[in-house]
C-alpha cells in the first residue's frame, strides 16, 4: 500500500482509476503499451539468439520491465496522487474489453460473419478465417473472462498492494508473457522467465478473480465444481481457475478444439452448459463489470470497516 495514504484514500484511488478508464477508454494515439511493445520488441530480436536463451530471457525482462517501473515510482513520489490515479487508468483495459468483444456480438447478430472474423483475429491468436458463429462467441467469451484477469483484476491487485507502480509492473510484466510465453522454438527458452514471473504475480489475482465470478454466478455450486475439477488440466495455472469459474457461471460449454496456425488443438474443456452464442459474449461482458463494481465496492466496505476501528 502506498505510504502514508489511508485505506479510503486507497478505495477512492481505485475509483478514480477504473472512472477514468470507462470514461476515456485507451489512448487512441501513443499508448504507453504500444511503445512498450516497441520497445520490448526491439531488445528480444538484438538478444534471442545465440545460446544461453533462459538467462538472455531474463536480461531482457530486465532491460524493458525494471526501469519503467523505477520511473513510474520517481513520477508517483515527485507528482503525488493524481500520478497514481492515472498511471492506473493507463495500465487498466476495462472498457477495451467492452470496446473490442461488444462488436463482435453485434456483428454475429447482423449476421456479418466476415466481419466478425476479422473482429475476433484483432484480440486472440487462433485462426479465424474460416471460424463459424459458434466458435467465434466462443473464442471471444474466453478472451472476456481471461482478460478480465490481466487487463482488470491483477491491475487492481498490484494498485492495492504497490500503488502506480505495482499496475505499471504487473501490466508490464503480463505483456511480455503475452509477447514472449509461447512454447514455440523461438520463445521456448527465452520467454521461460517472463512467463514464469507473470505465473508469480497472477496467482493470488486469478484466483480472487475466479471467487469473484463463483460470488457472481447464478449457480454458484456449478462455478465452484467447474473451477476445482476443470482447471487442473488447463495449461496455464492462473487461466485454468479464472476461465473455468467464468464459464460455469456463464452456464457455458467453453475450451475444446482451436486451431492455431492451421493445426486444431484439442484443449481441456471448461464450464458446462450450451455453446456460446452472440448473447453470451455480452453476458461475459457484463459479469467481468459486474466483477469490477464488486471489487470497488469491497474496497470502499473495507475502508469503511478500517475507518470505524481506527476512528
Amino acid at each position: 500500500m502506498l505510504a502514508g495514504l489511508t485505506v479510503l484514500q486507497l478505495a477512492a484511488l481505485l475509483a478514480a482509476g477504473v472512472l477514468l478508464d470507462c470514461l476515456l477508454g485507451e489512448a487512441r494515439r501513443w499508448h504507453p503499451l504500444v511503445g512498450f511493445g516497441n520497445l520490448a520488441g526491439a531488445i528480444e530480436r538484438r538478444l534471442n539468439q545465440g545460446g544461453l536463451r533462459h538467462l538472455r530471457g531474463a536480461l531482457a525482462w530486465t532491460l524493458v520491465v525494471l526501469p519503467l517501473t523505477a520511473t513510474a515510482a520517481w513520477i508517483g513520489a515527485w507528482a503525488g496522487l493524481a500520478a497514481h490515479a492515472a498511471m492506473l487508468y493507463l495500465a487498466l483495459g476495462l472498457r477495451s474489453l467492452r470496446d473490442h468483444n461488444l462488436p463482435i456480438a453485434q456483428a454475429l447478430r447482423g449476421g456479418d460473419l466476415a466481419h466478425a472474423r476479422s473482429l475476433t483475429a484483432r484480440i486472440v491468436s487462433r485462426d479465424t478465417a474460416s471460424a463459424g458463429p459458434e466458435d467465434l462467441a466462443k473464442a471471444s467469451a474466453e478472451s472476456l473472462l481471461e482478460n478480465g484477469n490481466d487487463a482488470v483484476f491483477g491491475t487492481l491487485f498490484w494498485f492495492a498492494v504497490a500503488g502506480g507502480p505495482g499496475a505499471v509492473l504487473f501490466r508490464l510484466a503480463n505483456t511480455l508473457d503475452a509477447m514472449w510465453g509461447y512454447r514455440s522454438e523461438r520463445f521456448q527458452r527465452f520467454g521461460c522467465v517472463a512467463a514464469r514471473i507473470d505465473d508469480v504475480l497472477n496467482f493470488i489475482p486469478a484466483r480472487l478473480t475466479a471467487l469473484s465470478y463463483v460470488l457472481l454466478a447464478d449457480n454458484r455450486a456449478l462455478a465452484w465444481r467447474c473451477w476445482r475439477s476443470q482447471s487442473p488440466a488447463w495449461p496455464s495455472p492462473n487461466a485454468g481457475p479464472v476461465m473455468a469459474s467464468g464459464a460455469g457461471a456463464l452456464g457455458l460449454a467453453l475450451g475444446g478444439a482451436a486451431v492455431y496456425d492451421g493445426v486444431t488443438e484439442q484443449r481441456p474443456p471448461l464450464g458446462h452448459g450450451h455453446p456460446a452464442g452472440a448473447a453470451d459474449i455480452e453476458r461475459a461482458w457484463k459479469l467481468v463489470r459486474s466483477t469490477a463494481l464488486l471489487w470497488l465496492a469491497l474496497a470502499f466496505t473495507a475502508a469503511a470497516i478500517w475507518e470505524t476501528i481506527h476512528a
